[in-house]
């Protein structure tokens, strides 16, 4: 029989103090890529985001941008629709299943195709079903000014013109699911920055990476942020 050491038992103990959680826990884990060990980790890196600003669990869009840019008064496109995104229910606050069940779209194990469509609702700014050109303008506009980078506006014509006519099979002017589906089997890089190999690890050291700031000193974090613009 194995014998446990103190700080195992303390943990143990930990967890019988809070049988609801071991339970939320178990239940995320069936539902999503992530095993109970690392939904145990994020939930300790969810703690001290939801604390960081408004002491009330939960993650306010200011905690949000904090933890993506160190800042909690930037403002950036494209980081309030991946808030949204998280917001599952749509209170303006990201809960912790929230938090797990949307980073699980990151997980390495997660299907491509939830990856796929996760990304086409990030795009669908206006929540019509498609991506018109000047939703996509938007956000690669946004993309290159978080990332600091100037483009010219014929760069970015030029940029929007090709993925359209990548894209936009029948040549109605917008991006549907199933087009983009086929535009990112074309493009499989495009879908490289909708993993984060970190989440796999399943350590409190390696889950703590993605937001670096809340571990260490605070420094830049882009472990969720992508910076693939190219093919769009």
């Amino acid at each position: 029989m194995k014998t446990m050491t103190l700080k195992e038992c303390c943990c143990f103990l930990k967890k019988l103090r809070n049988p609801s959680r071991i339970i939320q826990h178990a239940l995320l884990a069936s539902e999503t890529s992530f095993s109970i060990n690392e939904i145990e980790a994020l939930y300790d890196l969810f703690e001290r985001l939801s604390y960081a600003i408004i002491e009330d669990g939960r993650i306010h869009k200011e905690e949000f941008r904090l933890a993506l840019f160190s800042n909690s008064s930037m403002q950036n496109l494209f980081a309030d629709r991946l808030f949204e995104s998280f917001d599952i229910k749509k209170n303006g606050v990201i809960e912790f299943d929230e938090f797990v069940r949307s980073l699980s779209i990151f997980h390495p194990n997660a299907p491509e195709s939830d990856k796929i469509e996760f990304m086409f609702r990030l795009y669908d700014l206006r929540h019509t079903g498609f991506i018109e050109r000047e939703e996509l303008k938007e956000m690669v506009v946004a993309l290159l000014s978080e990332m600091n980078v100037s483009v010219s506006d014929e760069d970015i014509e030029a940029i929007l013109d090709k993925t359209l006519l990548d894209a936009d099979l029948n040549g109605d002017g917008k991006i549907d699911l199933e087009e983009w589906k086929t535009f990112i089997s074309r493009n499989p890089s495009i879908l490289k920055n909708m993993t984060l190999p970190l989440l796999r690890q399943g350590d409190h050291s390696s889950i703590s990476k993605l937001c670096p700031e809340y571990s260490s000193p605070r420094t830049r974090s882009s472990s969720i942020r992508g910076n693939n613009v190219r093919s769009l």
